[in-house]
């Protein structure tokens, strides 16, 4: 079923004809879509922008040309395909594994669509999806925290950052966290680090040895990659898990598994996103666990920066140039 008064034939959307920089995200038209079985359309109220974003633009994740990037946001649902339950016109949701977000309409899965709970703004919603969903299974499944842990969390005011911190407290563990700048340092003692390096200033392995006695840290979660990798191995104590969850410094060169017996038996992830929400029951129990966590207050969404759709190419210039805090937002 579709409200009439939503019926368009093109609308605004982004689109990557082929790979580079951020010069090859243009803004353009593109068919409306239209919902096929379990489908949902949606109208976009704020997409979010992603790092992983950045690895199909740059054809490291390699996408079909051509594409439009995304795949996380909120809105409104305007249209429902068959053999769809629990959702109707006017519902607000949230997603995030719904390519092609980047646009004013965007055709969502039911199954990987969330009910926004009342009270709770689409911009927050969207800002909330992908990088909170993340930093949930990150502190839950990957690395349990447990009371009494220290853990490391790099780029510790990030969008994944501040909610790694948070989550990772909130389960009773000691958090250090790394930043650029005095401002950022600022962020992750506000979101309830316990300490903070500064590592533009100095080697965070050698101030994590310091600020442990010596003994590192049960867990590190790095979505840095390629120029804290060495730190991070250094940083963990005995039998320590290293999690490798993103490269926005580059990828990391090809490891010998040896150095992981020669620090101390230690254990290298590599999780992602799709695994851990890989059944509507596991999505569901990490999109409620988050979203009562963020209305109880345990949980503070920052939005860093919104953009008008329009200005796709300078969010995307921001990000990889770490003048970022916080999540950001295209608004279509």
């Amino acid at each position: 079923m579709i409200l009439e008064d939503t019926v368009a034939d093109t609308v605004d959307a982004v689109v990557v004809r082929s790979t580079g920089g951020p010069e090859v995200l243009e803004f353009d038209q593109v068919d409306a879509p239209t919902p096929g079985a379990g489908e949902l359309v949606v109208s976009v109220a704020a997409a979010g922008v992603n790092y992983i974003d950045v690895y199909h633009r740059r054809g490291v994740y390699p996408m079909p040309l051509p594409f439009t990037p995304g795949s996380e946001g909120a809105g409104t649902v305007v249209a429902v395909g068959s053999d769809v339950t629990g959702f109707a016109e006017g519902d607000h949701v949230a997603w995030c594994a719904a390519p092609g977000s980047y646009a004013k309409r965007v055709v969502v899965p039911a199954t990987a669509a969330f009910k926004v709970p009342d009270g709770v703004e689409d911009e927050i919603a969207a800002a909330a999806m992908l990088q909170g969903i993340t930093a949930h299974y990150l502190v839950t499944s990957t690395y349990a925290v447990k009371p009494g842990d220290t853990v490391l969390v790099h780029a510790a005011a990030g969008g994944v950052g501040l909610l790694l911190v948070q989550l990772a407290k909130y389960r009773g563990g000691k958090v250090i966290g790394t930043v650029s700048t005095a401002e950022k340092e600022a962020l992750a003692r506000e979101a309830g680090a316990d300490e903070v390096i500064r590592y533009t200033e100095t080697d965070f392995a050698e101030a994590v040895s310091s600020l442990t006695g010596g003994v590192g840290v049960a867990a590190v979660y790095d979505g840095v990659g390629r120029t804290t990798f060495d730190g991070s191995l250094k940083s963990l104590a005995r039998r320590g898990v290293l999690v490798l969850f993103g490269a926005s410094s580059g990828p990391v060169p090809p490891v010998d598994p040896q150095r992981l017996s020669a620090g101390g038996s230690l254990f290298l992830t590599r999780p992602t996103l799709a695994h851990h929400i890989a059944t509507p029951e596991e999505f569901q129990w990490r999109c409620d666990e988050l979203f009562s966590a963020i209305a109880a207050g345990r949980v503070s969404i920052r939005v860093g920066d919104r953009y008008p759709l329009a200005d796709v190419r300078k969010a995307h210039e921001d990000l990889e140039a770490r003048r970022t805090t916080g999540k950001l937002l295209l608004l279509p």
